[in-house]
């Protein structure tokens, strides 16, 4: 699902777990043989791009993490930092001021050069434009104000970031996204259309054709086929060198097939249409007595990175002079104890048991377990163990009643029901759903569990906000701060409380509470602190204030599993990346 979150990094992960298929329509055998003599991956994905357009993309999976690359990229063996498009930068002593130094010879892959013009286009021209929505504007706002860092030209190689204040995360969070070509897309952003917006928010939708789309990445677009597959060509211009200077990557091509059944998806991993699937728990059992059978290996990374959870649709807003959500429902979801009274009647542990086959654990935080930043439950963090008492207690304390049929009311008499979204086509968020239904009924709620095919579910989530309660997932990682668009009031993944974005219709009476603009306050001051252990504490407050106030009603933290082929080497596996985060090193081996 969007795993609208964090932004930077985790694309290729994504992109590459996520399960789906070949499509019946076309015949997947051809297209195989058709490309035997190509060193190429074959995997899945489970729907259509919806952009070819970085700055304006805010779901998962989406293309960037293959074709676009930033000045710096993450090191998920070791979680630290590597140079990319810049060899190497340094730190001023007071922290407010970074200077990159590009690679000498950066071309794009029309064979343009990519120069320190690009990055401070990038920058100044897209992503600090206010004419653009764009999700990265968000992370890196710094301070109470708000402001952006300035980036300027040097010289012909070296680049200078600085910021008003002390911003622990820069490095990290502000600099590895995608560097842009200047010499395709400026008109774009000087140009209007009839609106007075720039033509660069209709440029390079998903029916432009893929040569015209220019990359910076390992991979470049080949070929785009609507409800069947994406198709990525080496980039011949890329700049990484093997040991001995061959030109890496050294796979060719990347293939990603499109359907919506990750049932499917199994039957083609299993017939070899598929080079790697996320091993889901109800697939476990099956595919790890096949490994050796069928030359495959699976990979346990532990704990994933990211989180799946419930949430409820909090804005009291109004939009045309219509409430965004029915006033008798908002009223119970705003009730602090009702939502922790859903919370202690899901049953968490049967969760796993069952729909994760034992392959997971309960989750607690909307920060990943391998941060250093975690706060665990042994350390103070609360958590909403399955209990159906205590959930009752919760709703009449706050006013709520049963009826002879033991179905829970609200004080006004009217029947508590509402209903529950999710994407269709993904197994494991189907069953939870189906077993959240179940657990929900014990306390007298009745929910309509719909699943909705993706577009329409991110056009109400995202769009027109016409949604009572949902559940989907963010991406995680070990920064923080790449969650503040999230936790920001006025963030675009703000999503519990959604303020209008740019372009969209405004909303009247849209309302802050106040635990809810602590945490954006408490997240602005994380960011600003240096002290590790004065930030560390700092997150933890925020964690104990999202569990005791629930925006998000966290379910369960899978284990990463993922099964590939035995002819790759150089796998490197890890929660937070995945098998091929280090794709670019990776060989065909058999």
């Amino acid at each position: 699902m969007k795993t609208f979150a964090k932004i930077k990094h985790i694309w290729l992960l994504i992109a590459l777990l996520i399960t789906a298929v070949t499509v019946a329509a076309c015949n997947p055998d051809n297209f195989k043989s058709s490309a035997a003599q190509v060193p190429q991956v074959v995997t899945s994905i489970l729907s259509d791009p919806k952009t070819f357009n970085f700055p304006l993309n805010s779901e998962s999976p989406n293309v960037f993490g293959l074709i676009y690359e930033g000045l710096i990229t993450e090191n998920y063996d070791t979680g630290g930092i590597d140079p990319a498009l810049a060899e190497s930068w340094e730190i001023s002593d007071d922290k407010l001021k970074i200077v990159f130094t590009l690679r000498d010879g950066l071309k794009w892959s029309d064979g343009q050069p990519l120069t320190v013009d690009d990055v401070v286009f990038t920058y100044n021209d897209i992503y600090f434009n206010k004419d653009i929505p764009t999700d990265v504007r968000d992370v890196m706002r710094i301070g109470e104000s708000g402001k952006l860092p300035t980036v300027r030209k040097v010289d012909n190689r070296r680049v200078e970031f600085t910021v008003p204040e002390p911003f622990a995360p820069f490095l990290r969070s502000a600099t590895g996204y995608p560097i842009l070509p200047a010499h395709t897309l400026r008109e774009s952003i000087t140009t209007k259309d009839s609106e007075g917006k720039p033509k660069f928010l209709q440029k390079w939708g998903v029916d432009t054709p893929p040569e015209q789309i220019v990359v910076n990445g390992l991979y470049k677009l080949e070929r785009y086929d609507t409800s069947e597959r994406v198709v990525f060509r080496r980039n011949p211009y890329y700049w990484r060198k093997g040991p001995k200077g061959e030109a890496q990557p050294y796979i060719e091509r990347i293939v990603w097939q499109i359907v919506e059944s990750t049932d499917t998806a199994l039957l083609q991993f299993r017939s070899t249409g598929l080079d790697t699937i996320a091993v889901s728990p109800d697939y476990f059992s099956l595919l790890k007595v096949q490994e050796k059978q069928g030359n495959f290996k699976i990979y346990n990374g532990g704990p994933a990175a990211g989180t799946t959870f419930i949430l409820f649709n909090l804005n009291k807003g109004r939009r045309d002079g219509k409430p965004l959500i029915n006033p008798v429902k908002s009223r119970w979801f705003n009730t602090l104890e009702f939502r922790q009274a859903v919370a202690y009647a899901i049953d968490r542990q049967t969760m796993i048991n069952n729909t994760y086959r034992g392959l997971g654990q309960t989750q607690n935080s909307p920060i990943s377990v391998q941060s250093p930043y975690y706060l665990s439950p042994k350390e103070g963090l609360k958590v909403y163990d399955y209990n159906l008492e205590k959930a009752k207690q919760l709703l009449l304390k706050a006013g709520f009643k049963y009826n002879a049929q033991n179905q829970l009311l609200d004080s006004d008499g009217n029947r508590v029901r509402f209903t529950l979204l999710t994407n269709a086509g993904n197994k494991i968020r189907e069953a939870i759903g189906s077993q959240v239904k179940q657990d929900l009924s014990k306390i007298g709620i009745q929910v309509d569990f719909t699943p909705l095919a993706w577009n329409t579910y991110t056009d109400k989530l995202s769009n027109t906000l016409d949604w009572e309660a949902s559940m989907l997932g963010l991406t995680g990682g070990l920064e923080p701060n790449d969650g503040a668009n999230v936790w920001n009031p006025e963030g675009g993944l703000h999503m519990f409380n959604q303020k209008p974005q740019a372009g969209q219709k405004p909303i009247e009476g849209w309302e802050v509470a106040p635990w809810e603009a602590k945490i954006g306050q408490l997240y602005i001051q994380a960011a600003r602190e240096l002290d590790e252990a004065k930030r560390k504490a700092i997150y933890a407050e925020t964690q104990r204030i999202t569990q005791e106030n629930l925006p998000f009603i966290y379910l369960v933290n899978p284990y990463a599993l993922s099964a590939v082929r035995d002819r790759f080497e150089g796998i490197r596996f890890s929660a937070l990346g995945g098998a091929f985060w280090n794709l670019y090193e990776i060989k065909i081996v058999k």
